[in-house]
């Protein structure tokens, strides 16, 4: 349990150090003038909304006109004098309009994945330590907490790592398909929450999540692996002209699979839910407060059934991700053994010419 606890310690540090850098947007924080903003909603946000609609603005940190600039939030930025609302949202220089050029500002979305980060953190935390007194490992897991994580990292060490990495290097790939879950879990979850945001919904994001398994993947490939992105075995050589460029293109479509699933599912689920609730505001303002209040009836009821469905795709998402993850892996580390394989053949060639 504790090279468990290590392994996920070191996915989360890098999420923790490198997720600003490829995480921080400018935030749109302009009114709109429709019944509601449907992408206001989803998209990222310079500022934190807290249950009951307050907002907390979030600081800014960024690099521009060759220097890097630090302010309490986007109004201080404004307040400034250096730097203006740009027309199409964020903020630009008030000199000479340039945008900002590195932007490392705390955003919303990067608060929910902090958020998920520490969670997952926590837990594993205090299930570790329960191991580490015996607790669940000399005798039956006791609690709640602890009885989940036990199922959940047992199911993803036997139903997904075991199944699809070789039985020899398995296990040390299992810390970071559990930590992997647990994050996205908890990031689709908390995207459940009306006030809250999904950051998986956010591409920079399921980005990020891809690029750690393409590493992961790309790292711990065998030479038995490579040989098959650059020399097929067993093809004839002319055929290489057009196998390895598919190869290698191969490598960085999954990764981009992996990216651009995680992000459309999440995205658009978070949108059909907004756009049934927003509906109410819609009626409202074409029909009247009646129309709107009696057809509101109908639409939260939907947006319940909406909201389990949701937070099971929640869950499936995050299992299919790590699963396809798994898969990835297993084939990188996978020996092949084809010169046993050629050499059976062989025998089995003489052993034909012999018997006639």
């Amino acid at each position: 349990m504790i090279y468990v606890v290590r392994r996920a310690l070191a996915t989360l540090f890098f999420l923790i150090v490198f997720g600003p850098v490829l995480l921080a947007t400018n935030a749109d924080t302009e009114q709109n003038s429709a019944p509601i903003d449907v992408m206001g909603k989803v998209i990222n946000h310079d500022y934190f909304e807290l249950f009951g609609g307050g907002k907390v603005y979030l600081p800014r940190m960024f690099y521009s006109g060759g220097e890097w600039y630090f302010f309490r939030n986007t109004y201080s930025a404004i307040e400034s004098g250096e730097f203006v609302r740009g027309e199409e949202g964020g903020i630009v220089r008030a000199d000479t309009g340039e945008p900002i050029a590195f932007d490392l500002s705390i955003t919303s979305h990067l608060m929910y994945l902090w958020f998920s980060l520490i969670l997952t953190f926590f837990i594993t935390y205090l299930a570790g330590r329960k191991y580490r007194q015996g607790i669940g490992r000399d005798s039956e897991p006791k609690g709640a907490l602890l009885n989940i994580f036990e199922t959940l990292f047992v199911f993803i060490r036997d139903q997904i790592a075991k199944e699809f990495i070789p039985k020899e290097k398995y296990e040390r790939f299992v810390p970071y398909l559990f930590t992997i879950f647990m994050c996205i879990a908890f990031m689709n979850l908390f995207g459940l929450l009306p006030w809250a945001a999904a950051a998986t919904a956010n591409l920079t994001v399921t980005a990020t999540l891809a690029i750690i398994t393409f590493f992961v993947t790309q790292l711990n490939g065998t030479k038995d692996h490579w040989k098959h992105v650059f020399v097929f075995p067993g093809v004839p050589k002319w055929a290489l002209i057009i196998l390895t460029p598919v190869e290698i293109l191969g490598l960085f479509t999954k990764p981009f699979a992996l990216a651009i699933r995680l992000f459309a599912n999440m995205l658009s689920g978070k949108i059909m839910i907004v756009c049934i609730l927003g509906l109410i505001f819609v009626f409202t303002e074409l029909f009247g407060a009646v129309i709107g209040v009696t057809s509101g009836v109908f639409w939260v009821l939907l947006t319940v059934a909406l909201y389990f469905l949701k937070a099971l795709v929640a869950l499936i998402q995050a299992y299919v991700f790590t699963l396809l993850s798994s898969v990835f892996i297993g084939m990188a580390v996978e020996e092949h053994h084809h010169d046993h394989e050629d050499s059976s053949v062989a025998n089995a060639k003489d052993v034909a010419l012999q018997n006639h």
